[in-house]
């Protein structure tokens, strides 16, 4: 999802075709592609400082991920099938992409391994090429099952996860919000289950990026358990949601995104109380981490959450480069201190 807006949306359009260009894969193969990719450590989050605590949040590093493939970038939601080092994701460009952390003796992400890639495929096993058809921006995976939000060609699709060979969806989800108020290139990029043991069971609850309802506030709903429904996150400020992930207390943790001529481009992380993460409700809550171009941030589209074996409660963050070299693809971590 291109952050920009208005006129200088064309302008960086135009920039990225001159310079880059928008990679496409060409029809007629779905198969798993292996990418070389490379990593550049990240030991300090704010640029030129050596400061680890940020509010709640203490930075344990990160990585700087490039690629001579065409195919690799465009990073827009991941999901850990192992804690911390096995992980599923999703490109904007209609890809599926996995592969593995690694670590140091001191548990820092030093490197990926074993990344892959694979196009989105039709009912009957071709390649999509239509970017409209495979806009995937927003993940979940539970019990093998990877559920993934796609906008333009508004939808919740489930699909069974096979690293070695990802087909067509099985099934389509009823995402509640009517339709005709999801903004073409605003949907739905957090896709998360709650959690099992919460009011929501476990069932799958989808916000929007930007599609706002006469309040101003931004449309979500809670698509499977016992209290289906509709409802809104308190829009703060001018940033728009990209991803979101429940964490053990019952409370919703939302990565969120700002780009202005004036402002820079600004990441935030905001904690949504777990209650009002209800039908019917306006749902908000605390600004747990803000950080503009003076950070190691980019496009922020992907979060996760997840324990680590030591218990600590980390989150991690991947950035979308648009497959622009304007842009980088990032990979941040961070632990979450609940004291």
């Amino acid at each position: 999802m291109i952050f920009a807006r208005g006129g200088f949306r064309q302008t960086l359009f135009a920039v990225i075709a001159l310079f880059a260009g928008v990679a496409s894969a060409s029809a007629g193969s779905a198969s798993v592609e292996p990418i070389e990719v490379s990593a550049r450590p990240i030991t300090e989050f704010h640029i030129g400082r050596t400061d680890k605590q940020f509010g709640p949040l203490e930075f344990v590093g990160g990585l700087e991920l490039t690629s001579p493939s065409r195919d690799f970038g465009a990073l827009s939601a991941f999901r850990f099938l192992k804690a911390g080092s096995d992980f599923i994701g999703v490109a904007d460009t209609g890809y599926w992409f996995f592969g593995t952390v690694a670590r140091d003796a001191d548990k820092r992400p030093v490197g990926i391994q074993n990344f892959r890639m694979q196009q989105m495929v039709d009912q009957k096993g071709q390649p999509i090429d239509e970017k409209w058809e495979v806009d995937a921006e927003g993940l979940a995976v539970k019990d093998g099952i990877a559920t993934v939000g796609f906008e333009r060609n508004h939808r919740v699709a489930q699909f069974k996860i096979d690293p070695a060979n990802m087909k067509a969806p099985f099934r389509q989800l009823d995402f509640l919000v009517p339709a005709r108020e999801l903004r073409q290139n605003r949907g739905f990029e957090t896709v998360t289950h709650a959690n099992a043991n919460g009011q929501h069971q476990g069932g799958l609850v989808v916000v929007s990026e930007k599609s706002l309802d006469k309040s101003g506030n931004i449309y979500a709903a809670i698509i499977e358990g016992p209290h289906k429904g509709v409802f809104t996150v308190k829009r703060n400020g001018d940033f728009d949601i990209t991803d979101g992930a429940f964490l053990p207390d019952g409370d919703l943790l939302l990565l969120e995104r700002s780009f202005s001529m004036a402002g820079g481009l600004k990441m935030r992380l905001r904690r949504i109380y777990g209650e009002s993460v209800e039908k019917g409700a306006v749902a908000d809550g605390p600004v747990l981490l803000e950080a503009d171009m003076g950070y190691q941030i980019d496009n922020m589209e992907g979060l996760d959450v997840w324990t680590r074996d030591d218990g600590a409660l980390m989150v991690s963050l991947i950035s979308d480069d648009n497959h622009s070299i304007l842009q980088r693809n990032l990979y941040l971590e961070f632990i979450l201190h609940q004291d």
